[in-house]
């Protein structure tokens, strides 16, 4: 069978803090031929596990590397990398997934009032920025 996965599947998936939840999930993704993953399932799966379970930046990508690299997990890998490199730096996820998806679809600056952001972005080359003041 070929799933496209919620984020509280991923998370009982990874977190196994739910017995009951976490083995149905296990069985469900272990058993699956593919496995699709959006986008907004790991920016959401990523601010859970920061903000709600307090993992680290690096730890938070080394489990995502380890999910995605599975055979059958499908996902848009360019717009994950990018994402995977802002977290990596200190940034946030999901801001790395925007700018790569906005470039991807014919932006060709990404704008922002998050100096942070713009700053972590430029240094990484992925896209053009500019800061909004």
């Amino acid at each position: 069978m070929k799933l496209t996965v919620d984020t509280n599947v991923v998370l009982r998936y990874l977190l196994d803090d739910d017995e009951n939840q976490g083995a149905v999930a296990r069985k469900a993704m272990q058993t699956a031929t593919r496995i699709v993953i959006p986008l907004p399932v790991l920016c959401e799966t990523v601010w859970t596990l920061s903000r709600g379970y307090k993992m680290n930046n690096i730890d938070i990508a080394n489990a995502l590397k380890l999910l995605i690299g599975a055979e059958t997990v499908k996902v848009d890998r360019p717009a994950v990398d990018a994402g995977l490199q802002m977290l990596q730096t200190g940034g946030d996820f999901a801001g790395g997934v925007i700018a790569y998806n906005g470039h991807s679809l014919g932006g060709e600056v990404f704008t922002s009032f998050d100096k942070k952001a713009i700053t972590r972005l430029k240094n990484l080359g992925i896209i053009k920025t500019r800061l909004l003041s």
